[in-house]
C-alpha cells in the first residue's frame, strides 16, 4: 500500500555538485539530512511524498511525540532541514548511478528525476523505505492503517480489548498472535491456508486464542462502513473490529538499480544489506530506515538516519583532507 500525501512546497534542485543526495524524505532520510546540514554540508532530499505510514492517524511509541500525526512530523522535519540550509525537493528518482570521479579521485553520482532533472552528488543516502503488500482479500485494503493493522507497538494500545483477528500470512504470524494476545482476551487466528502445527495449536489453546482454518473470502463492513468482521468460504461471518496482518514487505528499490546495492533475504522480506551506520558494499552509498531494517519504527529509523548522516560527514571530511593534500603538492624536504 502506497498512499500519496498532500503536496508540500518543493525547493529548487541545487545546481553543481552537492555533498549528499538523500533519496527518501521519511524519518530516516530527513534525520540523515539534518545531521549533514548541521555539519555545513550541502544536502538535497528527494522525496516522492508517499510515506509508508501515511494512512495512520498518529505515530505512537515515539518519546515526546507520541500521538503526533505522521504528516506533522514530516512537516517539522522538512522545516528543520531547511533551517540549516538543506533542500527538500518533491520528485521521483528514476535513476541513480556512479559518475566519473573528480580530478582528485573523489566519488561522484548522478541522480535523475522522473521529470528529466538531474543532480550530481558526492555521496548518497538511500532511505526510500518499503511498501506493505496486503493479501488479496476484498475489502481489506480500504481499512489499512485504521482497523487493519500490522504493528502491536505502533497501534496496539488504541485497539486494546477489542475483538481482534489475526490474518495469517506465514509462520511469522504465530508470534504476531502472541503479541496481540497481550492486548485483548478476544483473539481469533485465521490460518487462511497457512500451516499451524499441533504444538502451536496447543499453545494457542492455552492462551485462549480461537483458531479458524476456513479461508476468508472478504471483509465485512457495518452500515457506517466500519470493519465489522470477515466472511468465510462457508458463508459464516465472524465478527471482528480489528484485523492484524503481517503484510509482505517490499523495499522501494525502483530507480536504484544502477547503484547495484547488495540485498539480503530475511523471514519477513528482502532488504538492502548494510553494516554499521548504514554503510554498504558500494563505496559512497549508505542506507537507513526500513529499506535495511524491516521492523524499525519511526524512532529507530530516525536514529539510523542520524548515524548514517554522521558517517557520511566523517567520510567526506577525510575526502576533503585528501583533496587538500593533493592540491598542496609534495611536502617540502629539509637538508641537514
Amino acid at each position: 500500500m502506497a498512499v500519496t500525501t498532500a503536496p508540500y512546497a518543493s525547493d529548487a534542485l541545487a545546481e553543481g555538485t552537492v555533498d549528499a543526495v538523500v533519496i527518501g524524505g521519511g524519518a530516516a532520510g530527513l534525520n540523515g539530512a539534518l545531521i549533514l546540514a548541521r555539519s555545513r554540508r550541502s544536502v538535497v532530499v528527494i522525496d516522492s511524498g508517499a510515506p509508508r505510514n501515511a494512512p495512520a492517524e498518529a505515530v505512537h511509541g515515539l518519546l515526546a511525540l507520541d500521538g503526533t500525526p505522521p504528516s506533522e512530523i514530516l512537516r517539522r522535519g522538512r522545516e528543520q532541514v531547511r533551517q540549516y540550509g538543506g533542500r527538500v525537493v518533491h520528485g521521483e528518482v528514476v535513476a541513480a548511478e556512479p559518475a566519473a570521479p573528480s580530478p582528485e579521485g573523489d566519488l561522484r553520482f548522478t541522480v535523475t528525476l522522473a521529470d528529466g532533472r538531474s543532480i550530481t552528488a558526492r555521496r548518497i543516502l538511500v532511505a526510500t523505505g518499503l511498501t506493505d503488500v496486503l493479501p488479496e482479500v476484498p475489502g481489506l485494503a480500504e481499512h489499512w492503517g485504521h482497523s487493519v493493522l500490522h504493528c502491536p507497538y505502533c497501534h496496539g494500545w488504541e485497539v486494546r480489548d477489542e475483538p481482534i483477528g489475526i490474518l495469517a500470512t506465514g509462520p511469522v504470524s504465530i508470534d504476531h498472535a502472541f503479541l496481540f494476545r497481550q492486548l485483548t482476551e478476544d483473539l481469533t487466528y485465521f490460518t487462511h491456508g497457512t500451516d499451524l502445527d499441533e504444538d502451536n495449536r496447543a499453545r494457542f489453546a492455552a492462551r485462549g486464542i480461537r483458531i479458524i482454518d476456513t479461508p476468508i473470502t472478504e471483509v465485512v463492513n457495518d452500515e457506517n462502513g466500519a470493519l465489522a468482521g470477515v466472511r468465510l468460504a462457508d458463508g459464516q461471518v465472524v465478527a471482528r473490529r480489528v484485523l492484524a496482518v503481517l503484510a509482505q514487505l517490499q523495499i522501494r528499490a525502483h530507480g536504484l538499480e544502477g547503484l547495484r546495492l547488495p540485498v539480503q533475504d530475511l523471514p519477513k522480506g528482502r532488504v538492502f544489506a548494510s553494516g554499521m551506520a548504514g554503510i554498504t558494499e558500494v563505496p559512497g552509498v549508505w542506507v537507513a530506515g526500513n529499506v535495511t531494517d524491516l521492523t524499525a519504527q519511526v524512532g529507530a529509523s530516525a536514529a539510523a538516519g542520524a548515524l548514517a548522516g554522521a558517517d557520511i560527514n566523517r567520510m567526506l571530511a577525510i575526502a576533503d583532507t585528501d583533496a587538500a593534500l593533493h592540491a598542496a603538492g609534495p611536502s617540502p624536504t629539509s637538508d641537514f
